[in-house]
């Protein structure tokens, strides 16, 4: 694991806690909103994680005329064989990569809600399972607007973190541009994965064994409910969200070697794990407040357990 993201983060320049805070999802059974203005990487971790991971990886580029079908799949009638046959769609892989998943409408997000909560799909009223580990991570573009969609909050509840990419340092931007000169180019990558999907599997069993103190229980119980009683937010943190919240420290510990959490841990992941869950108040938006903002206040004003 600690190769992999060696690895990534050698592919990914500057984005070190972005890539380790995408593992932790992908360890703590979760899945991943990428979000980032285009050209800065957002394809390029994932598709570099599938490269690391082997098994089965799909991208989708969504488009306004998408269908539910093109997504899940569709029975067709098979007229050499004279029967109705099951098409799969490319949600029936490992790793699925939504690409600019605010581009096609509420009709086709859906399509994803019952595969990324269950873990299965249901066609022509038929279920059928999904690969176990199965990890979506979906992309969006926060400044262009037109001829997109909004994701529901029913939709954003399902991703265990929103990640935000911005633009890389000065000198980690020289660095990426270093990467595309003739003479600097690396070799051929090993194309070996260093890492497995039945190993992650492992990993979500390990998770088991890391001990979470009732003091952490406690420190995560009061962040979740003090949300809920901030009228600078129209909708506090659900149940949904303090699980996210409690798995994600934990795939963090295990991340960090660690068979036990600390409230570091919940402070690191707790900004992903919250931002896109929360509403803001029409007048805390009209001064520029952000949900990162509330909710690094609301870590700050609660009494840190030792």
């Amino acid at each position: 694991m600690e190769q992999l993201l060696q690895q990534m983060e050698k592919e990914l320049v500057g984005q070190r806690q972005n890539v380790r805070l995408l593992l932790t999802a992908l360890v703590a059974g979760g899945h991943v909103l990428l979000e980032g203005v285009p050209g800065i990487g957002k394809t390029k971790m994932v598709r570099t994680l599938s490269e690391l991971m082997g098994g089965v990886s799909k991208r989708v580029q969504f488009t306004p005329d998408m269908m539910p079908s093109d997504i899940i799949g569709h029975v067709v009638f098979n007229m050499q064989q004279n029967q109705f046959e099951t098409i799969k769609g490319p949600v029936f892989a490992n790793l699925m990569l939504a690409d600019e998943i605010n581009r096609t409408p509420p009709k086709t997000q859906a399509a994803l809600l019952e595969a990324m909560e269950e873990g299965q799909v249901t066609i022509h009223g038929v279920t059928y399972p999904l690969p176990d580990p199965f990890f979506v991570v979906a992309t969006q573009n926060p400044v262009e607007y037109e001829g997109t969609y909004v994701l529901p909050e029913a939709q954003l509840d399902r991703f265990l973190f929103k990640l935000t990419m911005s633009y890389p340092s000065h000198e980690n931007e020289k660095q990426i541009l270093s990467k595309h000169l003739p003479n600097k180019r690396n070799h051929e990558r090993n194309q070996e994965p260093l890492f497995t999907w039945d190993a992650i599997l492992e990993k979500r069993r390990q998770l088991e064994e890391v001990v979470v103190d009732d003091s952490i229980l406690e420190y995560i119980t009061t962040l979740i409910r003090n949300t809920r009683e901030t009228k600078r937010l129209l909708l506090g943190a659900s149940s949904r969200a303090g699980i996210a919240v409690l798995m994600a420290s934990k795939a963090w510990a295990l991340l960090d070697n660690r068979k036990f959490v600390t409230p570091d841990d919940v402070k690191m992941v707790a900004r992903p794990a919250l931002r896109h869950r929360l509403i803001l108040s029409p007048q805390v938006e009209l001064e520029g407040g952000t949900s990162d903002h509330i909710i690094e206040e609301t870590l700050a004003a609660i009494p840190v357990p030792r």
